[in-house]
């Protein structure tokens, strides 16, 4: 009797381990998945009256991109760095042709630095906010001013 017990126990203790591994990677996929599912409904950033048509990047090779190598950007275009978490996200301008405004936003979708009117020309210099941000969006340079943006400032994200 003593040896089917304890057979019993084993195997009620290797279930537990099996459903516990198993809740865990449902879990963490399902974050995952929720994220980039997340992002792919953004097409517009509001701030203020204005609305931007922004780009994602989602990804570590999109992110090191960026606006890197275009020509320009339209007056209400942007590209939006969606972070998996929040920290202090460092910005260059390598391979940038015109200079932009770069804004850092937190999880609760509030402005937390604007760096203005950023050129080209200083790149190797790297530029992040003091506070930690979820995302960060580029746009036109002027676009802060124009529109008196101000940190604290609720940031809209529209499908």
């Amino acid at each position: 009797m003593e040896i089917i017990n304890k057979k019993n126990l084993f195997s009620f203790f290797i279930l537990i381990i099996v459903s516990v591994f198993v809740l865990f990677c449902f879990f963490s996929h399902k974050n995952v998945s929720e994220s980039v599912l997340n992002t792919e409904n953004i097409n517009f950033v509001k701030i203020g009256e204005q609305k931007i048509k922004v780009e994602i990047a989602f990804t570590p090779e999109n992110q090191e991109k960026g606006l890197s190598g275009r020509e320009k950007i339209g007056e209400n275009e942007g590209m939006l760095f969606v972070f998996e978490n929040s920290s202090k996200h460092f910005f260059w301008m390598k391979d940038m042709n015109f200079p932009i405004d770069i804004i850092w936003i937190n999880e609760e979708k509030k402005i937390v630095f604007l760096k203005e009117n950023v050129s080209p020309d200083t790149f190797p210099e790297t530029f992040s906010s003091e506070k930690d941000s979820k995302y960060v969006l580029e746009v036109m340079a002027g676009f802060s001013q124009k529109n008196n943006l101000e940190e604290g400032e609720t940031v809209q994200f529209l499908p």
